[in-house]
């Protein structure tokens, strides 16, 4: 089996167009979604409905997508993230909306080697930030390769037995699951990437192989600036995405 992970897309229509026809060189792939389909972009609706259209293998919520259905508020949130997240509500249509309403809470275990969660396998708002944010993580986590997002910055961590390596993830990077090892791994973000390089992220599993591999695909970043002006949302949401901040 091959899985196309996506993590993060964030209502940019433009990286997950780019994303979709760049991973179509790998071959044939069901989807792993890993949450935050809306927020900060400005075509929450078109990526739904593309996503709707595509074969999915598994999904789960994450942050932005509870608050834009309404199933919580928007108090943890910056200025930008709340103004973005009142638009994308008023912005969805009903049948999308009850789309992400029914979005699974992670962790979600896809097969005996894959699981998926939004933030952890313990908590799908944590984020893995330091060593004993992974260390827990790891040790929670129900399958050999779990994949993660919320952070929108590529990492790799392994752990055999108590030993744990932070790994730093370059585009083509490729991981194999080893028996008796753990592994948490974080493709990046389709479309808000925060590690510096503006480029869409995306990863693909190959299950047979025991293997995941890392991608970037550059994607029309001004025409994606140029919706966010359109819709009228904040200015610093246009101009990360040129910085990939």
């Amino acid at each position: 089996m091959r899985y196309l992970v996506l993590s993060d897309i964030h209502a940019n229509i433009d990286a997950l167009t780019s994303v979709l026809a760049d991973a179509g060189r790998h071959g044939d792939a069901e989807i792993l979604l890993l949450g935050d389909l809306v927020g900060y972009g400005a075509d929450p609706n078109g990526v739904i409905d593309r996503v709707r259209g595509l074969r999915v293998a598994a999904a789960v919520r994450g942050n932005h997508d509870r608050v834009a259905c309404g199933l919580d508020g928007a108090e943890d949130f910056n200025d930008a993230a709340r103004e973005s997240a009142d638009r994308t509500a008023e912005a969805l249509t009903d049948d999308n909306r009850e789309y992400l309403r029914g979005l699974p809470v992670g962790p979600l275990a896809v097969d005996d080697l894959v699981e998926i969660c939004h933030g952890t396998p313990f908590d799908e708002d944590a984020y893995v930030f330091d060593e004993m944010d992974a260390v827990y993580a790891l040790r929670t986590a129900s399958r050999p390769l779990c994949l993660f997002g919320h952070t929108h910055s590529p990492l790799a961590l392994s752990m055999a037995g108590d030993e744990v390596a932070f790994t730093a993830v370059t585009p083509g990077s490729t991981f194999r699951v080893k028996d008796g090892a753990r592994y948490l791994i974080n493709v990046g973000s389709v479309g808000q990437p925060r590690d510096g390089d503006a480029r869409a992220a995306y990863g693909i599993v190959d299950t047979e192989r025991r293997e995941i591999t890392c991608y970037r695909v550059e994607y029309p970043v001004d025409q994606a600036q140029a919706r966010i002006r359109a819709a009228g949302l904040p200015e610093a949401l246009a101009r990360r995405l040129g910085l990939g901040r």
